[in-house]
């Protein structure tokens, strides 16, 4: 071989690992921009907290003294309770756990969103797109109304009617909004959309207010269904909006949250997000935003709890998740403690989130994932864990668990002041707080249990006693060799079992079977075990 063609090859293997060298840094350095820019957790403590009076306990409905002015029964008129989402309510002490079931309303479909109450009805909108009036009292379904084939929203009471949004109409085709007559079901008015809505809608100042998947926000007449005005946003709007101080909150599928006003759908302000794809990318608004202190909170698909300031949309703080945040938070402030968001992720676990930084005051895990919103009520807040289809209550202050029930799924529980209204994932159920003298049985019942208990372990513990030192007394009278002895002890103690367990068993045939042939038949399968 020539030295030129020599020193060319050379030349080339050369120019081979200088390129590789240089494709390796790149790669290492866009590794390490990749996984350091995303935004991670931010807070900004300059932007305006608003301090709000503790709330008042609300009356129970019914339990005024003499003379004094009637109480009107509680409205739990729409998703989240009050317009501005909140998902709070200052129930009275008594309304807590243990409770008994009073009624349960068997939906036959899934519930996914939760009721609204008013007087003396429950207003269910069924996965199925049928919307039952329940009898709050009876658990009995006074009317029911078919609206469409597939429904996703609560629906919200304004005096004598109910309003609702469907994602498809009884034809298959898109989304549809109604109005009903509260006390017979008779459709109102209705009104096709272009495209699926399962926004919740909120009613205010003689309009309805919702979102749907094409990005368009409605404020409807709430005397025909007449249009007064619309918005588009840059993506789906799949949440409810929230009011406060006359002003629109809601976020999109786009990852940006608006502002606009009531009175004509004209954007106030709009924020983005960069949390998702390393910092990249908008993660997804699909959570209903709660608005308090000044403040509009909810949680996104990239993980992130947000906090924005209600007058300018600046971001106040973000907290991570480790999974995708589909829950409406409850924003509050239990009796004793400072304002605080509640939020469930995806990662199976339930934050508590100092309201104005953001830190995490404490967590609750163990479950699975958490799709619905929290609901606080005094000082326990719940929530579902839809892996599980359980109900937990925990203590808003501490995150101790107080109360459990064996069914959930999305939203957790409503309440009229006097009952809790658990939504279970294909059912409903009515719980009713246990009196004082109701407690004190439970309580006693459960000393006794335990007294039992322990007796029951004192005696077989001397029964057992008695048996080894009569088999101990049986070997040393009979066999002087140790291994002889310990032998026949082991059979003694084996002989003896045998006999009490035969002797329990034929007490428990005698008691639960007269019929000899049964008696037999349980005797011998209890000996067997």
């Amino acid at each position: 071989m020539s030295p030129s063609r020599l020193t060319w090859r050379r030349r080339r293997r050369r120019r081979i690992r200088l390129g590789v060298a240089t494709l390796v840094l790149l790669g290492s350095v866009g590794l390490v921009v990749v996984l350091t820019h995303g935004p991670g957790n931010v807070s900004n403590p300059d932007v305006e907290f608003r301090a709000e009076a503790t709330p008042t306990t609300v009356p129970v409905p019914g339990r005024e003294s003499k003379g004094a002015k009637k109480v009107k029964p509680l409205t739990w008129p729409m998703y989240g309770y009050s317009a501005d989402r909140r998902r709070q309510l200052s129930v009275p002490r008594g309304l807590r756990p243990p409770f008994e079931r009073k009624w349960s309303f068997n939906g036959h479909h899934l519930l996914e969103f939760p009721p609204v109450i008013s007087g003396d009805r429950l207003f269910l909108l069924k996965d199925n797109g049928v919307m039952h009036a329940i009898d709050k009292h009876t658990g009995k379904a006074v009317w029911s109304r078919k609206l469409g084939n597939l429904a996703a929203s609560s629906p919200a009471v304004q005096r004598d009617r109910v309003f609702a949004t469907v994602l498809s109409n009884k034809r298959g085709g898109p989304g549809k909004a109604f109005a009903l007559s509260a006390n017979t079901g008779k459709i109102l008015w209705s009104r096709d959309l272009p495209s699926r809505t399962e926004s919740s809608p909120l009613v205010a100042a003689a309009g309805v207010y919702f979102g749907s998947e094409n990005g368009t926000v409605y404020g409807l007449r709430q005397s025909d269904g007449g249009v007064r005005w619309t918005f588009r946003a840059s993506g789906a709007v799949k949440g409810g909006v929230a009011l406060k101080d006359g002003k629109l909150f809601f976020g999109d599928y786009a990852g940006k949250l608006y502002a606009i006003r009531l009175s004509d759908g004209k954007q106030v302000w709009q924020a983005t997000t960069q949390g998702a794809k390393f910092g990249f990318s908008s993660g997804q608004f699909y959570a209903t935003p709660a608005v308090a202190y000044g403040r509009v909170y909810l949680g996104n698909t990239d993980g992130y709890v947000y906090s924005f300031d209600e007058d300018r949309g600046e971001l106040a703080w973000q907290t991570k998740t480790a999974g995708y945040v589909y829950a409406s938070p409850a924003v509050g402030q239990a009796p004793g403690d400072r304002p605080t968001v509640y939020a469930g992720s995806y990662d199976g676990t339930f934050y508590a989130m100092d309201a104005r930084s953001g830190a995490i005051r404490w967590r609750y895990g163990g479950g699975s994932k958490i799709s619905g919103g929290a609901t606080l009520l005094g000082d326990i807040v719940y929530f579902s864990d839809l892996g599980h289809r359980r109900t937990i209550g925990l203590g808003a202050r501490t995150g101790r668990k107080v109360f459990s029930f064996p069914r959930g799924g999305y939203d957790p529980v409503v309440t009229d002041g006097r009952t809790l209204f658990l939504i279970g994932y294909g059912a409903m159920y009515a719980l009713s707080p246990l009196t004082a003298s109701e407690r004190r049985q439970i309580a006693h019942r459960k000393r006794e249990r335990l007294r039992a208990a322990r007796e029951r372990l004192r005696a077989a513990a001397q029964r057992q006693a008695r048996l080894i030192g009569a088999c101990h007394d049986l070997a040393d009278r009979n066999y002087t060799r140790h291994d002889r002895n310990v032998v026949a002890f082991r059979r003694c103690v084996k002989r003896k079992r045998v006999k009490a367990r035969h002797q329990y068993c034929a007490r428990r045939a005698r008691a639960h079977h007269a019929d000899p042939g049964e008696r037999r038949r349980s005797f011998s399968r209890c000996a067997r075990r």
